[in-house]
């Protein structure tokens, strides 16, 4: 079936069912409903490539995320339903430093933007993106190389509310588990923390601190160095919450009470730090408000190439559970 053979049960020209069946075209609701009846009586459905050459936009935008990460999956839906409201598609690219080698379909034309959810601070993917003037939004975190759209947490933020939830409830000697320098979220987190202890009189020592990546095993590995130490810590900020998932493990398998004998606070607020079983006190980040923001701020470039950029930060929350106790 074609466009032509829509047009004729419809009673309408080819061109008006070109333009009918496209969610951005000024077409009456009533010739619209007609077209869609008589397509999908007909089976019809519109080519994409042909689109696209007529138009020159594919309609798709590209997101390039780790998915071995919990974090970025719960991007995904909301990205999508931005996105399809606008009449685009998605794509997922599944990276997780945005090597240039491995995201070369973000330059071949088949996308008509990009969200990066995955930038390093040095990332070379941005600047590329912006050299060869493809749009492009940067999620959650951000390269330090260029000037582009952004929306991020207020993670400084949370890691002072963080340091100041274990300061108060009196512990003094306390460690961390951090995340890659390379990264901005883990930088900002690890200021935000840094600062917070200073404010209360507490030290960090670089004995009382691991770093790795945002992975269970860190956390897992992590703790147990830490409470090899000759004076472990009574209370431990873990970088993000499935890190904090690997030191609790850690904690009950030294049969630690938690929070009896340690207090564990993680960050982002993901699904499983609400289940029972871990009950974890966290800072809660609304990643699908970021979500939706950022597909805003892309669709906003793709019909304004020449605007400022636009950074959004959202503010964080603490959420307080059953992980952390008064020492």
């Amino acid at each position: 079936m074609t466009s032509h053979d829509v047009a004729r049960l419809a009673g309408v020209s080819q061109p008006t069912v070109s333009r009918a069946l496209r969610p951005d075209s000024p077409v009456s609701a009533r010739t619209r409903e007609r077209v869609r009846k008589a397509a999908e009586t007909l089976g019809y459905v519109p080519s994409e490539l042909g689109r696209s050459l007529a138009t020159r936009s594919t309609r798709q935008i590209a997101m390039v995320a780790d998915l071995e990460n919990p974090l970025y999956p719960r991007l995904v839906g909301p990205l999508h339903d931005a996105f399809a409201a606008e009449g685009f598609r998605m794509v997922l690219l599944a990276e997780r430093e945005e090597r240039l080698d491995e995201v070369t379909r973000l330059f071949d034309g088949s996308v008509d933007g990009a969200v990066l959810t995955t930038s390093q601070l040095l990332s070379p993917l941005p600047g590329e993106l912006q050299r060869r003037g493809i749009p492009f939004v940067q999620l959650n975190r951000v390269s330090e190389l260029v000037e582009a759209d952004s929306v991020t947490a207020d993670n400084a933020a949370g890691g002072r509310a963080v340091a100041a939830l274990l300061a108060g409830a009196g512990h003094r000697t306390i460690g961390a588990v951090l995340g890659p320098r390379e990264t901005s979220s883990a930088r900002e987190r690890e200021r935000g923390f840094r600062a917070g202890l200073r404010a209360a009189g507490i030290t960090l020592p670089a004995r009382q601190v691991v770093r790795g990546w945002f992975s269970y095993a860190v956390g897992y590995d992590g703790l147990h160095r830490l409470l090899s130490a000759p004076e472990p810590p009574t209370a431990v900020f873990c970088i993000n919450d499935i890190v904090a998932v690997g030191a609790l493990n850690a904690a009950r398998e030294r049969g630690l009470a938690v929070p009896g004998d340690l207090t564990v606070v993680g960050f982002d607020d993901l699904d499983i730090a609400s289940w029972p079983v871990f009950d974890l006190t966290t800072v809660r980040i609304d990643f699908a408000a970021m979500a939706r923001r950022a597909a805003e701020l892309l669709l906003r470039r793709l019909g304004s190439p020449d605007a400022a950029p636009v950074h959004e930060r959202f503010p964080v929350e603490p959420v307080l559970r059953r992980t952390h106790a008064e020492r």
